[in-house]
């Protein structure tokens, strides 16, 4: 079995007869409508991400979250208003990511929340920057049933480290993973597969290779590269890399970047995934950090009442008017492929 053998069958028990007939659902209405340009959804989505918090103890300088430049709201998620999300999705959805904005550990409830989406048979996933997985919380993590846990490490020493992950203690990432990889082996758990995410950025592409050797070391099952979304790319900016395949964009000939992705005029997210803020927005991707485009408030109607009505299908509309139109979707390298990550 492949290192990553283990998490595919924890997201294979999570399939259904009826979850499955979804997905289903979800790809043949999308090819649908990608190919006759036509506003057809049928089905719910397979996957949501729904935010935690929008606090954070970092500074990083690409997330409003770090940069405390949100102008919606910080606040915790309430577990009473998160199991009733839960429950009116729980039948068609089968993945549950427990991060948009800020650092997840810091909701108090967050675990308890995992355990109760494990307790639905939903595959649950996080990221985190591991500067609160203690010895306790670590255990807790391992005994919440928590699918797939996402290390942010972008660096393999302070110095680098620190460059992006402003005012965080690499060695306090070091700590927090062995003390999962140790509940791992005491409790005999196969779960949480742990992923050392090295976002790629000019500061620490020497250290690809370093990073490999590390989470070799540690035990951690996998290493995920991820290039870097920046806000302020036209002109150049000093984080974006200089290996062109970890860049999302590329240098044109006048001097000036712009991003790679064609911008095609369809959108796989639209179709299969969205995110829930903190406090009830429903937004139709990650994309849309600031809760701009906010397509429904559950706190109003029914999920399916938003995932079905009007703001949504407008959205979805658009895309076929082109993507550049689309303020969130101009610096965008995601969401066109379907099952893209």
């Amino acid at each position: 079995m492949n290192k990553n053998g283990s998490d595919y069958i924890q997201f294979a028990k999570r399939l259904s007869f009826r979850r499955l007939a979804n997905a289903f659902k979800i790809w043949f209405s999308f090819f649908v409508s990608r190919y006759f340009k036509v506003n057809w959804h049928w089905g719910a989505p397979m996957a949501i991400a729904i935010e935690p918090t929008t606090a954070c103890n970092l500074g990083c300088p690409e997330c409003p979250s770090g940069l405390r430049q949100f102008t919606r709201a910080t606040g915790n998620l309430k577990e009473e208003f998160y199991q009733k999300v839960i429950d009116q999705v729980a039948k068609d959805t089968f993945y549950l990511t427990f991060y948009f904005q800020g650092e997840p550990f810091i909701n108090p409830k967050f675990l308890d929340m995992v355990e109760y989406a494990n307790q639905r048979n939903i595959y649950t996933a996080t990221s985190t920057n591991a500067h609160f997985l203690n010895d306790k919380s670590a255990k807790r993590t391992v005994e919440s049933g928590l699918d797939r846990l996402i290390v942010s490490i972008d660096g393999t020493t302070q110095e680098t480290y620190e460059n992006y992950r402003v005012n965080g203690k690499l060695e306090k990432v070091l700590e927090g993973t062995k003390n999962v990889i140790k509940w791992k082996k005491k409790l005999n758990s196969k779960t949480p597969h742990v992923i050392f995410q090295f976002l790629v950025v000019r500061p620490n592409e020497h250290q690809i290779d370093d990073v490999y050797k590390l989470a070799d070391k540690l035990g951690v099952n996998e290493v995920k590269l991820k290039t870097a979304q920046v806000y302020d790319y036209k002109h150049g900016n000093p984080l974006i890399p200089t290996i062109d395949k970890y860049s999302r964009y590329k240098k044109l000939t006048d001097g000036t970047y712009e991003i790679k992705n064609s911008l095609d005029r369809h959108c796989w997210k639209l179709w299969h995934s969205c995110v829930i803020t903190w406090d009830g927005g429903v937004i139709p991707c990650c994309f849309d950090k600031d809760a701009d485009f906010k397509l429904g408030e559950l706190k109003d109607a029914s999920f399916q009442e938003i995932w079905k009505g009007e703001a949504y299908r407008d959205f979805r509309k658009t895309l076929f008017n082109g993507r550049e139109n689309i303020e969130i979707c101009k610096n965008c390298s995601e969401g066109t492929k379907v099952w893209a990550s």
